[in-house]
């Protein structure tokens, strides 16, 4: 592959088969046959996600099935509206596949389910998450504020941002669909023709489902499988002593059985192929970024907010710094349940790690 000036390393050992070229906003670009990539823009600095139209048949209807839906907004409504246009091949929609209940992914499920009259695929796990974020319970406030405060955030601004997030999720997905099929860990759907195998992972969210297609030689790998970042995997104050990480890491393994050439389509970023490579990667990122929380756990004891420059070289904003807290702690979490460092909570009420005397 030609070399890109803004590709960092290892996206050089990936290969991307449709080079530069992106959807245009409001168009569907074909990527392999009876599959459609659309590309909608997000006001966060994960700026755009990959939605995807999959040729299909469905009770004596041609149409399309959508793989994920953007968050609920006027903009994202109305490219929808210009792809229903064009790239339907004015044909309709005949359901709506989410692979997990993160705002980007479900935030438009129910404007859309509404509209084509069709149901909802989703994980049991994150379809009831989905509706408990669109009621304004579980997603920040004073809860999630205390949780990130016993790991030793102290920054007013952020402990201020994350007491005020509990409607956040509520703004960007405002509702969900009433009724649901549920998608199940290797399940298998008919879409257009081919069968595609559900493959639940962990960490990321709740119970998160990919689709590969053996016959077609491709994986829709959702968040649990991105080319340039590595997947956001944090700890909650709903599962305080979750071991996130582990669960990620473990689940990403399963992918390592498809073949090496699948072409992976995932929800941010290019279409890539080099899946195992990718795989690779991300371990290694995290043995990495493990390796140096160890050593600074026995240097002394230290609380999440402590390891937040070792993990993270740039400044972060209120609104990154909670993302941040959640992944400290995950990593920490991961040296804990492993045997690695002992935590300890102090008088102050802040948990600190520290390896065995």
């Amino acid at each position: 592959m030609a070399h890109v000036p803004h590709m960092n390393a290892l996206e050089q050992r990936l290969h991307y088969p449709m080079g530069e070229t992106l959807p245009a906003p409001g168009t569907a670009l074909e990527v392999a046959p009876g599959i459609r990539w659309v590309r909608m823009g997000l006001p966060f600095a994960l700026n755009h996600i990959n939605l995807w139209l999959l040729r299909d048949t469905l009770d004596g209807r041609d149409g399309w099935s959508v793989v994920d839906c953007c968050i609920d907004t006027p903009e994202s409504r109305a490219q929808w509206e210009q792809v229903f246009e064009s790239g339907l091949d004015g044909l309709p929609i005949l359901r709506v596949i989410v692979t997990h209940m993160h705002p980007d992914h479900i935030g438009l499920a129910h404007w859309l389910c509404e509209r084509w009259d069709v149901r909802m695929w989703i994980s049991a796990t994150d379809y009831y998450a989905a509706r408990l974020g669109s009621h304004g319970a579980g997603f920040g406030g004073e809860g999630a504020a205390e949780f990130f405060r016993s790991h030793g955030l102290a920054s007013p601004e952020a402990m201020e941002k994350i007491r005020t997030r509990r409607n956040y999720y509520k703004g960007l997905v405002p509702a969900v669909p009433q009724s649901f099929r549920r998608l199940m860990d290797g399940d298998t759907l008919s879409i257009g023709g081919r069968e595609w195998r559900c493959i639940a992972g962990y960490g990321h969210a709740p119970e998160h489902i990919a689709l590969h297609s053996a016959e077609a030689g491709v994986l829709l790998g959702g968040d649990m499988m991105l080319p340039r970042i590595s997947t956001n995997v944090s700890v909650f104050d709903a599962e305080p002593e979750a071991d996130a990480l582990t669960l990620f890491l473990r689940s990403i393994d399963r992918f390592a059985q498809l073949p090496a050439d699948t072409l992976t389509l995932p929800a941010h970023g290019k279409p890539f192929e080099g899946l195992h490579e990718r795989i690779a990667q991300l371990h290694q990122h995290h043995r990495e970024r493990l390796a140096e929380l160890l050593s600074a756990c026995t240097a002394a004891p230290r609380c999440a907010a402590d390891v937040l420059p070792l993990l993270f070289q740039r400044t972060l904003d209120a609104h990154q710094t909670s993302f941040a807290m959640g992944e400290a702690i995950a990593h920490l979490h991961a040296l804990w349940f492993a045997g690695q460092v002992r935590r300890e909570r102090g008088a102050d009420g802040i948990w600190r790690f520290r390896t065995p005397a």
